[in-house]
């Protein structure tokens, strides 16, 4: 009886990767969630945070402080949760990869 259960979260721990590795948009998805506050691509206007061109590990970091509240936010603390490690992952690294506005 365990079996079946222990089987199916393997299938599962195995298949998600696969499913997010496989979908090439998935970053650029991930990252137009942001765009009401940070702009499209992450190009900010006014007092907003630009996230266009900021380094991955930055932005990471930036976001890890918000999910623990190190940094004071209005609604990033909880938004920042809402996501896995792979999927802040990747959304730094599709800013990174971004033109800032000049």
């Amino acid at each position: 009886m365990i079996r079946l259960p222990l089987a199916a979260l393997a299938v599962l721990a195995v298949a998600a990767p696969l499913a997010m590795a496989q979908d090439a948009n998935l970053a650029r998805n991930l990252a137009a969630t942001c765009a009401n506050c940070h702009g499209t691509n992450g190009a900010a206007r006014g007092d907003m945070k630009m996230l266009a061109g900021v380094k991955a590990d930055t932005l990471i970091a930036m976001i890890n402080d918000y999910r623990t509240a190190a940094q004071p936010a209005t609604i990033m603390h909880q938004i920042s949760k809402g996501y896995t490690d792979e999927q802040i992952r990747l959304i730094a690294g599709y800013f990174a990869a971004q033109q800032p506005r000049k």
